[in-house]
């Protein structure tokens, strides 16, 4: 399963553009693209095209959407390591 996250055009030149998604960059390719896009613009990227442009605000509710559940998940793996209990070895010492 694919997620589609939106990604904002920092850089353009022809055919090719340099998104940016929550600090990552990543250069992909626009040939795909069935409208004019340029830097400011959020496209939906699969394997490295830019398939779909996606208006500003409805990127931005999505990437509001998608950081809360990254938060989620992160507070669920704190929540859990910290409810672990400790490997120890028969004799009663720390595991290596």
């Amino acid at each position: 399963m694919c997620l589609a996250i939106p990604s904002r055009i920092v850089e353009r030149e022809d055919l090719r553009a340099v998104v940016d998604v929550y600090g990552a960059r990543r250069e992909i390719n626009l040939m795909l693209m069935p409208e004019e896009v340029g830097v400011g613009d959020y496209v939906l990227v699969h394997a490295g095209f830019a398939i779909q442009k996606v208006e500003r605000d409805a990127a931005r509710d999505a990437l509001k959407v998608i950081s809360s559940i990254i938060e989620e998940v992160s507070r669920e793996d704190r929540n859990a390591a910290e409810t672990q209990p400790v490997a120890r070895s028969p004799r009663g010492r720390d595991a290596c």
